[in-house]
């Protein structure tokens, strides 16, 4: 933050239609400069004591003073437009309105919900100097993760039609997964590859291609990966995998946050979460039927009747080890440590294309993630009945450390959650999506103009918080659209 000092250099330079000015020796200049002629007025003051709430809310540093070196003045005819350029370069003033114009062509509009939401996936993209192409996981702070890319991907690209980015992604993707595979050290900027669920999520995302760009080109692009992530999963190649007898996979997770709950707290995971871990083993279920699928259609029958078969004990290992007597299913379970808590993560077992569960299942696992864990803003982290329910991500680091995974809403889990209304109760339930999706168009004004934050609270009025936009948010709204598009008709 600035504060007032006597450092800062006032004086300005007269340029053409604007000023130069440097506040600090080794700084660069900024140049000011307007389409139009006009006259500065040196009026340097300082304005003190600005206020940000945001920060103060998170517990840090929070005001600051501005210094501001005088204003200009210029007449203006009805109708007319002025262009103003602040710059690090002195530019001609008779190029701005060129300038101007061509910057907005090259922008997405943001006239509709749905027109924000493209140019906030856009503002995702990510690309190196080597033709690497990346999805950054969010603003202000986020990297390229790898959980994160791979849930994001679908709906920041093929959802609106950009199947070109997607392929130029996973190329990058692919070869950051692969070299992780065969042990050796990565040469692209993807963070988090080593978390168990990754591959998982590979092909998750293979699978929304192949039904955007159709299963023989899915085939031709992604087919080998697909056959090497299964491979690699069935023999046990994962450092913190194990394919277990009865079909399903085994994390040892004590004393480490490997899934995407991974909020720490004095050195140790918030939520701990080892063992048979919900989501991982839905979507190992679904993995496997979906190799299977592509196996059989490829002619490697054999293939396929040995992934189906070991989908077949996977799907008896599900029921058996999650679903409970009150029609959810078990967080995780790891020998005699069963989680009872009602948490979101079930959500994908009803969701995914190919589910463990009958209809009958999907339907209790549903109902109580509506019950107790829909809020407008997406699903709540944690169950207001659950103990440690802490829906408020307020305070300090530490403070909200301890709320992050414990009962906030994230929208990209409200995805998963509408697209498993679509899928059971399919054109019955437009009208129920349609006004979960107004929550989200609210927020365009909100936190971050025209884009979707981190999480919200998980009590009323639901304020947004963490990251000010958040890439799988994005996504899982603009999936959303396409498949309320596709149930319409």
């Amino acid at each position: 933050f600035t504060h007032e000092n006597p450092v800062a250099d006032r004086t300005y330079h007269q340029i053409d239609n604007g000023i130069s000015t440097c506040m600090y020796a080794g700084y660069p200049a900024l140049y000011m400069q307007f389409s139009k002629t006009n006259e500065f007025h040196f009026e340097p003051y300082w304005y003190r004591g600005l206020e940000y709430p945001k920060e103060q809310e998170r517990g840090y540093a929070s005001d600051e003073d501005l210094y501001v070196p005088g204003y200009f003045e210029m007449n203006i005819s009805k109708g007319e437009s002025i262009i103003f350029a602040a710059s690090t370069s002195e530019c001609k003033p008779s190029i701005l309105p060129n300038l101007f114009t061509t910057e907005v062509e090259t922008r997405s509009p943001r006239d509709n919900f749905f027109h924000c939401l493209v140019n906030a996936a856009h503002q995702f993209h990510n690309s190196a100097k080597d033709g690497a192409r990346y999805i950054l996981a969010g603003y202000p702070w986020f990297k390229c993760r790898a959980r994160d890319q791979f849930i994001a991907l679908p709906g920041l690209t093929l959802s609106i039609e950009e199947q070109d980015y997607f392929e130029l992604v996973m190329q990058t993707a692919e070869k950051g997964l692969r070299e992780f595979m065969e042990g050796k050290p990565l040469t692209v900027n993807i963070y988090e590859m080593e978390k168990p669920d990754v591959p998982l999520w590979c092909v998750w995302a293979i699978q929304q291609y192949a039904k955007a760009a159709g299963k023989e080109r899915c085939k031709k692009l992604y087919g080998s990966l697909l056959y090497d992530i299964i491979d690699y999963l069935m023999l046990d190649k994962h450092p913190n995998l194990t394919l277990d007898k009865n079909g399903l996979l085994y994390a040892d997770a004590k004393g480490k946050a490997i899934t995407w709950m991974n909020s720490m707290n004095n050195g140790r995971p918030v939520v701990p979460r080892s063992g048979y871990i919900v989501e991982f083993n839905a979507l190992w279920y679904n993995a496997l039927k979906f190799a299977a699928v592509m196996e059989q259609e490829s002619g490697n029958i054999e293939r396929s009747n040995t992934l189906e078969e070991l989908a077949a004990r996977c799907k008896e290992a599900f029921v058996d080890t999650f679903l409970n007597e009150y029609g959810y299913l078990y967080d995780y379970v790891d020998g005699n440590m069963i989680d009872w808590s009602v948490r979101p993560n079930m959500i994908f077992a009803v969701a995914l294309d190919y589910s463990p569960l009958d209809q009958k299942q999907k339907r209790g696992v549903l109902d109580v993630c509506t019950r107790e864990l829909l809020t407008p803003k997406g699903l709540r982290s944690l169950s207001p009945k659950s103990g440690g329910y802490n829906p408020m991500y307020t305070g300090p680091q530490s403070q909200r450390d301890l709320a992050y995974h414990q009962g906030t809403a994230w929208p990209w889990l409200g995805g998963f959650y509408l697209e498993a209304c679509l899928k059971l109760y399919k054109q019955t339930r437009l009208s129920f999506v349609e006004r979960q999706l107004v929550g989200y168009e609210d927020e365009m004004f909100h936190h971050c103009l025209s884009t979707l934050p981190e999480l919200f609270d998980g009590n009323p009025p639901f304020n947004g918080r963490g990251a000010i936009s958040f890439a799988m948010n994005v996504a899982e709204v603009l999936r959303t659209l396409e498949l309320l598009e596709k149930y319409k008709y």
